[in-house]
């Protein structure tokens, strides 16, 4: 079949189906199990009101227990078992041969620094550019430039980076514009920016916070709009500068929006793993947790035990992030 003929006959059959559900369900609820006649009719009513809301969230419940629920229960069973040995259960053996590994720990590490220095500069550069673009008439375009990188893949714009940190042989033309401007302000030879240890998981680093500066910059920039007019003229006359106004005034009125950008771009960073794969597939020490758990489950013959057991410490690293910005996105719009 024609894919895009595929296509619609998908996208019809979904909407159509999920239009029929709510319709049908509907029905069902309001004249057989709960019918609005008779002396009972005021109650039935009300028990259908309140047994509504979870008809129509049940197929999202369905399809969230279906796709998201019993793949962490099969990857944690799937941690405690070894697949060589027929599924038997092992206890917390994948555990321990995953801490012995130094991948592991070279994982590890490197997540933690990606997880201090991008979500930081991400938010500062997505919060100064929010307030700079503020104060000048072609502040539009710049925001859409800026936030034009959040429309391109983690792949594409591992892509293009590779690109600027490419190396040519001493004496050709240099197409990576890094090491043209290292030439050109007076390097000697050269450089091989992906294989430089420490400072290539900077490198790779720079890719995330391009793309997420700019969504911090959106969110940042409407919590910036939604700071009362008032404030800021009081702390005017009070004979507050600029850099006061923003620090003391505005930055506290905005902070659970600041915390909330911090932690989703915290949680993109704990599951990265397009960028490294790209780019230099954890070659040269540049291995994190989401690469590792790959390259353990799909590579070779595959270690499915220690690869599950990963993923599941990247589940553990990841669900107080996640229930903390859940919790703060509460009291925001309480």
């Amino acid at each position: 079949m024609n894919p895009a003929l595929q296509g619609l006959i998908t996208i019809i059959l979904g909407v159509g189906g999920c239009v029929g559900y709510f319709y049908f369900s509907n029905i069902v609820l309001d004249r057989f199990i709960f019918p609005a006649t008779g002396p009972q009719a005021g109650r039935n009513i009300n028990r259908a009101n309140q047994v509504r809301p979870w008809l129509f969230l049940a197929p999202a419940m369905l399809a969230l227990g279906i796709y998201l629920a019993y793949p962490v229960v099969a990857t944690l069973w799937l941690s405690v078992t070894d697949r060589d040995l027929g599924g038997a259960f092992v206890g917390l053996a994948n555990y321990r041969q995953m801490v012995s590994e130094p991948k592991f720990w070279e994982a590890l590490q490197n997540n933690i620094l990606w997880l201090i220095f991008v979500p930081a500069m991400a938010t500062v550069m997505g919060l100064i550019i929010a307030q700079l673009t503020d104060r000048i008439w072609w502040g539009s375009i710049a925001k859409s430039l800026i936030f034009m990188p959040m429309a391109i893949s983690f792949v594409g714009a591992s892509v293009i980076w590779k690109l600027i940190y490419d190396t040519r042989p001493l004496g050709s033309e240099q197409i990576g514009v890094l090491n043209a401007l290292y030439l050109y302000f007076g390097g000697d030879a050269p450089q091989t920016w992906l294989t430089i240890p420490f400072w290539n998981s900077f490198f790779l680093m720079i890719v995330l916070i391009w793309i997420q500066t700019g969504f911090a910059m959106v969110i940042l920039s409407a919590a910036l709009r939604g700071i009362p007019e008032e404030t800021i003229e009081a702390a005017v006359i009070d004979g507050a500068n600029p850099l006061q106004i923003f620090f003391k005034i505005k930055v506290p009125q905005i902070m659970g929006t600041i915390v909330v950008v911090w932690t989703t771009i915290t949680i993109v960073v704990l599951k990265v793993f397009d960028i490294v794969y790209a780019m230099t597939n954890g070659q040269w020490e540049t291995q994190v947790l989401a690469n590792y758990m790959y390259g353990k489950l799909f590579v070779g013959i595959g270690d499915w035990g220690v690869g599950s057991a990963s993923a599941i410490v990247i589940l553990l690293l990841v669900s107080p992030i996640l229930v903390w910005n859940v919790y703060s996105a509460s009291k925001e719009t309480k």
